[in-house]
C-alpha cells in the first residue's frame, strides 16, 4: 500500500491548487535536496541520450536530486543518470502499477531507493489528463526544470507552461535548426537559457563529490566554501572528523569538499 504525505512541502505553494492527496514510496527526505527537474520528449535523439544522461548525473554527484516523471526517453534516461537512489519519480496512476511496462525495472529500484510520488491513489490507471496533472507536480518539486528536446506540440510544452507561470528559471540543450522545435522556440523567444556545457552548468549547485560521503546538512553548508570559523560555529567538531577522513580541505580559512 502506498503511503500518505501528511507534511507541507514549500515547493507545491507555486500550483495552482495544493494536492490534496500526495501518495509516496521510498525515502522522503530526499525532498530535502536541491532539486532539478529534467523532462523532453519520449523519442530523444543520441545528441539528447547522451547530454540528458550526463547532465543528470553530473547533477547527481553534487547532491542534487532530479525529478522527473517515470515516462520512456529523457525521462527515463534522466532518472538512470542520477541514479536510482538520488531520484524522484512522480508517476500519472497509482505507485501500485508499473506505467510504462518497459521502464518497470526502473520504477522498482526508484521505490526500493529513491522515491515514488503520485496523486493517485493505487489502482488508478494513467488517462491523457492524469499526465497532466503529474507534469505539474514534476515542475513544481524542481528548483529549475531543464527540458533537453521537446517538439512544439508535446507534454513538455505544458510542462514548460507551467514553469513560466511559476518563476521558475528554463534551461534547454542547444540543438540543431530544425530540430526539437519546442526548445528552439523557447531560445528564440528568451524564454530558457541554453547549457553549453555541462560540468560549467552543474557547478553552479557545487563541486562533484565522492558518492562515500554523506549529502546532509554539513555537505551541502560546504557546498558553498564556507569560512573555517562558519562551519565551526554550525557544525563544531565535525569539520576536523570531516578532514581527517579526506572529506573536506581547510586551506586559508576556507572549507572545501574533496
Amino acid at each position: 500500500m502506498s503511503a500518505t504525505i501528511i507534511e507541507n512541502i514549500p515547493s507545491l505553494s507555486a500550483m495552482k491548487k495544493y494536492p490534496k492527496t500526495l501518495f509516496y514510496k521510498g525515502n522522503l527526505t530526499l525532498l530535502q535536496r536541491p532539486k532539478v527537474s529534467i523532462v523532453g520528449t519520449r523519442n530523444p535523439s543520441n545528441y539528447t541520450r547522451e547530454f540528458t544522461y550526463s547532465l543528470a548525473r553530473a547533477l547527481g554527484k553534487r547532491g542534487v536530486c532530479i525529478v522527473s516523471g517515470a515516462a520512456m526517453g529523457v525521462d527515463a534516461i534522466a532518472h538512470a543518470g542520477a541514479g536510482e537512489d538520488n531520484t524522484i519519480a512522480v508517476l500519472g496512476n497509482g505507485l501500485d502499477i508499473r506505467y510504462p511496462m518497459l521502464n518497470k525495472s526502473l520504477i522498482e529500484n526508484i521505490e526500493k531507493n529513491g522515491l515514488l510520488m503520485s496523486q493517485f491513489d493505487d489502482g488508478f490507471r494513467a488517462t491523457g489528463w492524469s499526465f497532466v496533472v503529474r507534469n505539474e507536480l514534476v515542475v513544481a518539486l524542481g528548483d529549475i526544470l531543464i527540458v533537453t528536446e521537446a517538439d512544439l506540440k508535446s507534454g513538455s510544452m505544458r510542462s514548460i507552461e507551467y514553469a513560466l507561470k511559476m518563476g521558475k528559471e528554463i534551461f534547454v540543450l542547444p540543438q540543431r535548426l530544425g530540430e526539437s522545435l519546442g526548445t528552439n522556440t523557447l531560445l528564440s523567444e528568451g524564454k530558457a537559457t541554453a547549457i553549453n556545457d555541462v560540468e560549467t552548468f552543474a557547478s553552479r549547485f557545487g563541486q562533484a563529490v565522492s558518492s562515500q560521503m554523506k549529502k546532509d546538512d554539513f555537505f551541502y553548508f560546504c557546498q558553498s566554501s564556507p569560512t573555517f570559523d562558519e562551519t565551526i560555529s554550525r557544525f563544531g567538531d565535525k569539520v576536523y572528523e570531516a578532514e581527517l577522513e579526506g572529506l573536506v580541505t581547510i586551506h586559508n580559512g576556507i572549507v572545501r569538499l574533496q
